[in-house]
């Protein structure tokens, strides 16, 4: 018995389990103006379509929705298939407050209050 599949089903296949990978992800990539789907991550890497980023490399973003998850410095890996593979160099979460350069105590005062006469 053989495993033939045509080249137009396997095509219809490819292109089903693409869409349904767009759908079910909300992360996606920014680079350079450009935004594309993130349709797997994992720890040290993710992929998207390659068709999307045939030369992507170097600092971009990475969004859930509209928040600013991870600013990364990657490197294109291989190609699975549709997909193109990158690993992270860098991945830096994005924080919305600027750094301390002190240690701050958890019962620090809040604010100050004076005393008006």
């Amino acid at each position: 018995m053989t495993t033939y599949v045509p080249k137009e089903v396997q095509a219809g296949l490819d292109s089903a389990r693409l869409a349904r990978l767009k759908k079910a992800s909300r992360l996606r990539l920014s680079a350079d103006g450009v935004t594309s789907p993130v349709l797997r991550m994992w720890k040290t890497g993710f992929a998207i379509d390659a068709a999307k980023a045939p030369n992507l490399r170097g600092l971009v973003d990475l969004y859930d929705g509209a928040n600013h998850l991870f600013q990364c410095l990657i490197v294109a890996s291989e190609r699975d298939g549709g997909d193109m593979v990158f690993e992270f160099k860098r991945l830096t979460v994005v924080s919305h407050q600027p750094p301390l350069d002190f240690a701050q105590s958890a019962d620090a005062p809040v604010a100050l209050i004076e005393h008006l006469h």
